[in-house]
């Protein structure tokens, strides 16, 4: 029989009553309330602002760089080229993008088994974007406690410029946010030229507003709606947690029981006392951006920022007690238990990783600047010419990937006396040619109805070559 999680109803009447309520409506959204994030500082805060700072500059600066005479990233839809740096991708090559997602989706994993959400609360974009948001909040509107006494005022002129000049801000916050986008896909140095002339292109526009209007909403706004209610990964990341994941988690075995008492009081005195760490200073819930206690135990809310860490460990310090009472642990070692972090399905996750990632490599690295597809007609099996020779019909696929024009060397081998009608195709750089061709062998030659050939196409100025497998359909005598 499967364990089930204890449920009790909490709605006054039925505790007042002692009567279990018929129906209880539990919804799937509560209605929101504001949360008055703290600002904080330590180790974990100072770690995580390095990150976001050198996230969001390189996100904001790497489409000004150039590589020779382009943007060094610059996706080229119209062109249909994706440079990154030195390399070329086209959309022939798909299947490397695919991969690559695949890879990230296996380190998230990884990550996940490893430290919990510790992605979300150091390099998710919907979080580096709200902490940048929030952090204008605090320099423009003050403290928690200003923040939350300015909102209860009525509007003044002191309000008014705060309040406008907060909104002003996240604006252009979100602006520079939807022209950097656009700019991995336009040349920025010219959006920002044709965007306030209103030459650039109507879908610029569209997509910069598009960003803009999005920014402005999930960092500004929603923020720990997005995270909680919108991400999907907050509903899955549970199911890859095991004991052994590292997690923030408070030690209630040693802040229990819980309570207020005065500085002068020692650890020791307090503990002596029945006190537990914890004086309920509420610290670890202001400073939360999702708005929990963590001292209620682990939450899908948990962003594992690592904020209430800071802000615990700053009282301890003031009170003269050990740090840690809120700390990255694992549920084994709060019970007491060993911790194992080399074991089965995090070194797997790991294992899989190194493979694909070397593989990955080597495939960039290995590609073969030229594409190459063989497809034999299939509507008539094979045709007899006026000089007696058996001939198939086959259609091919050339896409040049490579940031040249090279004129291609079409020959076929496989069966004695086999000949083409084609012998050469050129492609510009970058594009792709269809043709079709005819091959033909004597009779004499076909020795079973259907016989392996291969086409080999090889460029005159480069060391490009490709080989493609076929069948030549004929008729034995």
């Amino acid at each position: 029989m499967s364990e089930k999680i204890p449920t009790r109803d909490v709605t006054p009447d039925s505790v007042e009553h002692h009567m279990p309520q018929e129906t209880v409506t539990q919804h799937m959204y509560a209605s929101r309330r504001h949360i008055y994030v703290r600002e904080i500082k330590g180790f974990f805060q100072r770690l995580r602002r390095v990150s976001n700072w050198a996230l969001m500059l390189t996100f904001f600066l790497l489409p000004w760089v150039r590589w020779g005479d382009r943007p060094a990233i610059w996706f080229d839809l119209p062109g249909r080229e994706f440079h990154i740096f030195s390399a070329t991708f086209y959309p022939q090559e798909f299947m490397l993008l695919s991969w690559l997602l695949i890879i990230c989706a296996f380190g998230l994993f990884f990550i996940t088994v490893f430290a919990g959400r510790v992605w979300c609360g150091y390099t998710c974009p919907q979080s580096v974007w709200t902490f940048l948001f929030i952090w204008v909040e605090h320099r423009l509107e003050g403290s928690r406690n200003r923040r939350i006494k300015l909102d209860k005022q009525p509007m003044t002129t002191d309000k008014l410029w705060r309040k406008s000049a907060k909104h002003a801000v996240w604006l252009l916050i979100a602006l520079a946010t939807g022209l950097t986008f656009v700019g991995y896909f336009t040349p920025i140095r010219d959006l920002v030229v044709d965007l306030p002339t209103l030459q650039a292109h109507g879908w610029s526009y569209f997509w910069v507003g598009f960003f803009l209007v999005f920014t402005y909403l999930n960092a500004g706004w929603l923020r720990e709606q997005v995270c909680i209610y919108m991400c999907p990964y907050a509903r899955f990341q549970g199911v890859m947690f095991d004991r052994d994941t590292l997690i923030v988690s408070y030690d209630a075995a040693r802040g229990e029981p819980r309570g207020p008492r005065k500085k002068s009081l020692s650890h020791a005195q307090a503990r002596a006392a029945g006190h537990g760490d914890c004086i309920d200073c509420d610290l670890c819930v202001q400073v939360c951006p999702t708005g929990i206690d963590i001292r209620d135990g682990l939450q899908y809310e948990c962003i594992t920022c690592a904020a209430c860490i800071d802000a615990c460990d700053s009282v301890m310090d003031k009170m003269g007690y050990p740090r840690g009472l809120i700390r990255y642990t694992t549920e084994n070692a709060l019970e007491g238990k060993p911790t194992h972090i080399l074991r089965p399905r995090l070194m797997g996750y790991l294992a899989v990783l190194v493979v694909m990632i070397g593989a990955f490599a080597w495939a960039v690295a290995d590609r073969t600047p030229l594409g190459f597809d063989v497809e034999r007609e299939r509507n008539r099996l094979f045709q007899t010419n006026p000089d007696g020779q058996i001939s198939n019909v086959y259609t091919l696929t050339v896409r040049n990937l490579d940031k040249q024009a090279h004129v291609y060397r079409l020959e076929a081998s496989g069966l004695p006396g086999l000949t083409l009608d084609t012998h050469e195709v050129s492609v510009p750089a970058g594009d792709s040619r269809q043709l079709v061709i005819r091959a033909s062998a004597p009779p004499e030659s076909i020795d079973r109805p259907s016989s392996e050939i291969i086409l080999r196409l090889e460029a005159r100025d480069a060391d490009i070559t490709v080989e493609r497998d076929s069948r030549f359909i004929g008729e034995t005598r």
